[in-house]
């Protein structure tokens, strides 16, 4: 009797261990729901701006993470090209929110949205791909991808990332200007218009550009799971809702350290990137050193690709709707590292094999995005 009534308790038990984390973040939430305005009050004491931006910062990606645990999950048991969709909408609903909740709070920051996007091309472009592809190189001579699935991604994001964050700069003659709400709407269309043809290219007929040759499913996911799909559903949901709370949290830290202590604006745009890219680099970095290649390219390519032809199309409309104003068009240097980023991408991907080299190149574009936010 006493084994009948422990085997239920079993599953109960794993699951409050493994989503302790949850726990954390509803803990953290009820914490800054009414002691918020307490806590921030310390902020102009730089230990307690660390403690405070920490403490979010590491709940808000923990859940982040989580929220992506569940979203593959449900993939593994949905299938494609179900799963490619779940992850894909996880990813950019996190994105999206992330955006709003900050851009929301504090003094108006036009230029968030255009330095996330830019944030998160230049971390997966060349961070991810870098530490990817020279870790894989490292461990193994050269490395083999499906070239014509990098080339249908590549396809799409060089259009895509050249007409939202280089183009607006060259539509008025005046400096900085966003693009008119008649070019807004047709950027968004062609975003979304673009990013549905190649979901169905990728989810359909010319599924076998994103497989390698052993067989490797684009996505990385097939229906081999079996059971009940409302657990990882509600988990989802509910990891995603503390996600958007805690980020407005997020957003008093990171405005007091841009707008008192004159930081570069960009790092704004940095740190919601992080919290964007990190679930998915990992994921990347690990299929590479498992010589899972195609894995990495779909993940990286992928992100930067739902990233550009999802998240512009949201914002534009969450700016109409909120009347907060966008400004796409990117700074000299930052157009020129972009435009450099999508050449070398071009080059790195253009054979089908990978090495270290090609790795390095991308790590140092990394390091030189990075020191040039600081400059003055």
């Amino acid at each position: 009797m006493n084994s009948e009534v422990a085997a239920p308790q079993r599953p109960r038990l794993a699951l409050i261990r493994r989503e302790w984390l949850f726990a954390v973040s509803i803990a953290t939430s009820v914490v800054f729901l009414f002691f918020g305005e307490v806590l921030f009050g310390l902020l102009a004491n730089p230990i307690w701006l660390a403690v405070i931006f920490i403490w979010l910062f590491s709940v808000v990606l923990g859940s982040a993470l989580s929220v992506v645990r569940h979203a593959d999950h449900l993939a593994e048991q949905l299938g494609e090209p179900y799963g490619t969709l779940i992850l894909t909408l996880a990813i950019t609903s996190i994105e999206v929110m992330a955006i709003t909740a900050v851009m929301r709070h504090g003094e108006s920051n036009p230029t968030l949205v255009r330095d996330t996007l830019f944030a998160v091309v230049m971390i997966i472009l060349n961070g991810m791909v870098g530490l990817s592809l020279l870790i894989g190189g490292w461990r193994r001579h050269e490395q083999h991808h499906n070239l014509q699935g990098a080339n249908a991604y590549l396809g799409v994001i060089v259009p895509l990332a050249t007409l939202s964050l280089i183009m607006p700069n060259f539509t008025h003659p005046t400096n900085g200007p966003p693009y008119s709400t008649v070019q807004q709407t047709v950027l968004a269309f062609i975003s979304v218009g673009l990013y549905g043809v190649f979901l169905t290219l990728q989810t359909g007929r010319h599924r076998g550009f994103f497989i390698d040759d052993a067989g490797e499913a684009a996505g990385g996911h097939s229906r081999t799971t079996e059971g009940p799909l409302w657990p990882p559903i509600i988990l989802l949901v509910a990891y995603m809702a503390l996600v958007v709370f805690l980020v407005e949290q997020l957003a008093a830290p990171i405005d007091y350290f841009i707008e008192t202590l004159r930081a570069p604006a960009a790092l704004g745009g940095v740190v919601m990137a992080v919290l964007v890219a990190t679930p998915e680099a990992i994921s990347a970095v690990r299929a590479s050193v498992a010589n899972h290649l195609q894995r990495s390219v779909n993940i990286f390519l992928g992100s930067v690709l739902s990233t550009i032809g999802l998240t512009v199309p949201a914002m534009l409309v969450i700016s109409h709707l909120t009347g907060h104003p966008v400004v796409l068009g990117l700074e000299r240097t930052d157009a020129v590292m972009l435009i450099l980023t999508l050449a070398l991408s071009i080059i790195t991907f253009a054979s089908g094999r990978t090495h270290l080299m090609q790795g390095a190149v991308h790590l140092v574009l990394f390091v030189a995005y990075f020191l040039l936010i600081f400059e003055v």
